[in-house]
């Protein structure tokens, strides 16, 4: 039986951990969690994002700007996020219509997709 989502993992090009934190972290806000020692040496973090856990891990020669993978962050304020964003120079894309909720794209700094989204 499935319980439950632990965790996800994204991933950011070899030595950009402080470039991501400063997205992550001091941007979106997700506070850093420590990693267990035995995986410290492998470089990446970890981010506490409500009750689940986004693994940010280090990895070369992926392209991250040509998949459709993404993580969804549930948001209270869309348009807040839009607005950070935006100050941020990040564009927003509008995605498909989805019932029930409004939603926006864009890309971190590495290429990773992410969507947030807000219910109606």
């Amino acid at each position: 039986m499935i319980l439950g989502l632990h965790h996800a993992q994204i991933t950011i090009p070899s030595g950009k951990e402080a470039e991501a934190k400063a997205f992550y972290s001091e941007l979106l806000g997700l506070p850093e969690i420590p990693k267990p020692e035995s995986l410290q040496g492998r470089g990446g973090f970890w981010l506490q994002v409500g009750t689940q856990e986004v693994h940010v891990g280090a990895e070369e020669g992926f392209d991250r700007s040509t998949t459709k993978a993404h993580l969804a962050y549930l948001v209270s304020d869309l348009a807040h996020w839009k607005q950070v964003l935006d100050q941020a120079g990040i564009e927003a894309l509008s995605g498909i219509p989805i019932p029930g909720y409004d939603r926006f794209e864009f890309r971190d700094p590495f290429g990773n997709r992410v969507e947030m989204i807000q219910e109606l």
